[in-house]
């Protein structure tokens, strides 16, 4: 398949690159250049990939643009110890209509997907989780999506894919290959009702912002089941991150985000990562491009530190443990490699089995063995039956 509609680098984001040391970032990736033309996809690991696209974003057209000030705080940041390969393939512009920018998105990244390459989208409205998803579409499999944002975006389907709306056409639409939907960070006061209580009802997860932020380790698991984390910048605070129109005072802190985006890396389940929502126009003192940057680069780094001891297949590597209920027997195991923990539910059909290993805590085990079922267990039991 061909991608010549994608736009290089800048140049002005290479010749800001020739002013840092040797060492930084930009120098470690093969980028998509006018002189040098289309990097080789040959050993990539992880693809960086700008989408001009903000015409859906709510409140917030200006998103999609400027992405070459979130590069340039990218490449000026040194790299750790890393192994993978990293490539920028530059942006994919604007299509004749919005639809046009989704097929673009979609085709690039179900690509990506298939060459086992991780993609990180930059910049655009956090619709584009729509075309994230359905890139998906081409692996027939069943898909984990988690969203660090404020709001559930369920909207009304009539709305029709925006950033405020794309859940309702994910749920809705077919092929449908959701199989769980979690949202992390969002504040009460911003969702209605009866989207808090669609959520339950569908037996998705949802994390209020307060219950997350003293305890970060909750989320760990959530994002270790993720196949897509989307990230909207409005989940940030205010005074973190301006560059948006629709921030608020209240939200996670820099060093949140970058703690969420590290445990997104070293999931060994995770294959999409994508930070949207991002207003250039609004950006005092690129404080915004820079936490981007650290987010994305804490991001690698979990990539490079993933231990791929996800045990689907290999349970016999594991530590079993057996716990008997009243009216079930539960399963759990437990990681030599990582120390972390799974429970496990039979399915009879193979469509789920995938599914079948639910990341956990200890503190799931240790409830268990105190008759309490995990709510994550039970939810994901309820989903097939």
């Amino acid at each position: 398949m061909s991608f010549d509609y994608l736009q290089p680098v800048d140049d002005a984001v290479l010749a800001h690159l020739m002013l840092q040391p040797d060492q930084t970032l930009g120098y470690n990736i093969d980028i998509h250049s006018t002189k040098n033309g289309m990097p080789s996809l040959e050993g990539v690991r992880i693809v960086i990939v700008g989408v001009e696209e903000g015409r859906k974003a709510i409140d917030n057209e200006e998103t999609g643009q400027g992405l070459s000030e979130i590069r340039k705080q990218i490449y000026q940041l040194f790299p750790g110890s890393w192994i993978t390969k990293i490539a920028d393939l530059g942006n994919i512009p604007q299509g004749n209509t919005v639809e046009d920018t989704y097929f673009a998105v979609s085709g690039l990244l179900s690509s990506l997907l298939k060459q086992n390459i991780i993609p990180i989208i930059i910049g655009g409205g956090q619709d584009l989780t729509y075309a994230n998803y359905r890139a998906y579409d081409s692996l027939e499999q069943m898909v984990n999506l988690v969203s660090i944002d404020n709001k559930f975006d369920f909207g009304s389907i009539q709305d029709g894919v925006t950033s405020q709306s794309y859940l309702s056409s994910i749920v809705m639409e077919k092929p449908n290959n959701l199989f769980n939907f979690s949202n992390i960070g969002y504040q009460t006061f911003f969702n209605p009702q009866e989207e808090i209580d669609l959520i339950n009802d569908l037996f998705f997860d949802a994390y209020r912002l307060g219950e997350v932020v003293n305890k970060m380790e909750l989320v760990e698991p959530i994002l270790r089941d993720a196949d897509i984390v989307s990230i909207d910048i409005s989940a940030i605070r205010n005074s973190e991150a301006p560059a948006n129109n629709n921030a608020t005072p209240n939200g996670f802190y820099g060093e949140d985000i970058c703690t969420i985006s590290r445990y997104a890396g070293i999931s060994d389940k995770v294959s999409s990562f994508g930070i949207y929502e991002f207003n250039y126009k609004l950006d005092n003192k690129r404080q915004t491009s820079q936490l981007i940057a650290q987010a994305i680069w804490y991001f690698i780094e979990g990539v490079n530190c993933r231990t791929n001891d996800y045990p689907f297949g290999t349970k016999e590597k594991y530590q079993k443990f057996i716990v008997p209920l009243e009216d079930e027997i539960l399963n759990f195991y437990k990681s030599h490699k990582s120390g972390r923990w799974w429970m496990e539910i039979n399915f009879n059909n193979n469509k789920y089995e995938r599914h079948s290993l639910i990341p956990c805590t200890y503190q799931d085990y240790l409830n268990a063995n105190e008759q309490e079922i995990p709510e994550r267990w039970y939810k994901t039991l309820k989903k097939v039956l």
